[in-house]
């Protein structure tokens, strides 16, 4: 949909829902792009394959974490490099198969006569047909039931529409190359610590709310200490805040910040770097399946990090406002006077009761 009908329609819409599947506005899908296509199996069925190995194998050894596809897998696999095949214009450059989903990186070389949205419309057909072939019991099953029936709601194999990312910034392409390749590897790490991967709803601190990820504990270490560091700082000030505060965390404390200025992102940056404990508040929440991106991954593992989030997902880029930053920053502010009260009054009662 272009921008000008967008605009036009927008106000009869209604409420906007959120969505994972919905196309940039404004944007050409029969031009030149690249993009990261996810799509996800109807119902998350693990009809694709199996996540084998070991999270801290390395690389080329037997026990390195990867796909095994089943037969099913494997026809989507195929029918995912027959798009070049079908379509001169487009490249595959990229495809990486899990359990209940795949991501797939195409190239679109020159401008091609239809949709991008119409070709992979394509693949799924191709997917389907191998689905009713070598999964009968299960296609048939969710024909029959209705799930498969054009209610704009579900689909048969993989669920209706897809998840698409544009290449826009230089660098995005190996990001996408490496999220790919690292998928197997995040997901046995998830299973090996599921209570730090898990999203937890409504975990209530004083009078806030949050949703969170990671390490929870960490808001009962005896010292929080919020990282609050003003914009107008130096470069010299900035790395005297950066040894003042990394001096703190090395002595135990654990830092709390939602690392907005760029003190704050230098001393959070040191701080995990050196492995110390973090507590970051963002604006942005959680999905349901949500998980630390690039090295937070490694840290939650490690239970060096906690994220908070006060405020629901969103699927949109925004600019945090600043009346946001100053409820994050007061939020932080809170979180370390109560928890720190907290774990003062606990050790006292535990004292007491020892007497």
């Amino acid at each position: 949909m272009d921008k000008e009908t967008y605009e036009k329609q927008k106000a009869f819409a209604g409420e906007k829902i959120p969505s994972m599947h919905r196309r940039m506005v404004g944007h050409d899908y029969q031009e030149r792009q690249m993009y990261m296509i996810t799509m996800v199996t109807e119902g998350r069925r693990p009809l694709l394959g199996q996540v084998v190995g070991r999270s801290d194998a390395p690389p080329d050894t037997p026990d390195a974490p990867r796909t095994e596809p089943t037969e099913l897998g494997r026809c989507v696999e195929q029918c995912w490099h027959e798009i070049a095949l079908r379509h001169s214009q487009i490249e595959v450059l990229a495809f990486q198969l899990m359990p209940d989903h795949f991501h797939g990186i195409l190239f679109v070389k020159e401008r091609i006569d239809k949709p991008l949205g119409k070709v992979l419309l394509g693949f799924k057909q191709g997917c389907n047909k191998a689905f009713r072939a070598l999964v009968p019991s299960v296609a048939v099953l969710q024909q029959q039931t209705g799930q498969a029936k054009a209610d704009r709601k579900h689909g048969l194999l993989f669920e209706l529409s897809y998840n698409d990312k544009l290449l826009l910034r230089e660098g995005q392409l190996k990001r996408w190359n490496d999220y790919l390749r690292d998928n197997p590897r995040r997901l046995l790490m998830k299973r090996e610590h599921p209570d730090l991967f898990r999203v937890q709803r409504g975990l209530t601190i004083g009078n806030m709310s949050f949703s969170a990820i990671g390490n929870r504990f960490l808001l009962q270490r005896p010292v929080l200490l919020q990282v609050q560091c003003s914009r107008r700082l130096t470069e010299a000030e900035i790395q005297e805040r950066v040894a003042y505060f990394t001096t703190a965390a090395a002595r135990g404390a654990v830092l709390v910040s939602p690392s907005i200025s760029p003190g704050e992102k230098a001393v959070m940056r040191a701080a995990f770097e050196w492995g110390f404990p973090l507590i970051y508040l963002q604006e942005n929440g959680f999905t349901d399946l949500a998980k630390p991106g690039g090295l937070r991954m490694e840290a939650c593992a490690r239970g060096q990090l906690l994220i908070l989030a006060p405020w629901e997902h969103h699927n949109e880029r925004t600019t945090i406002s600043r009346n946001q930053c100053l409820s994050l920053n007061d939020m932080a502010r809170t979180l370390c006077s109560v928890c720190c009260c907290t774990t003062a009054t606990n050790q006292t009662t535990t004292n007491e009761g020892g007497v």
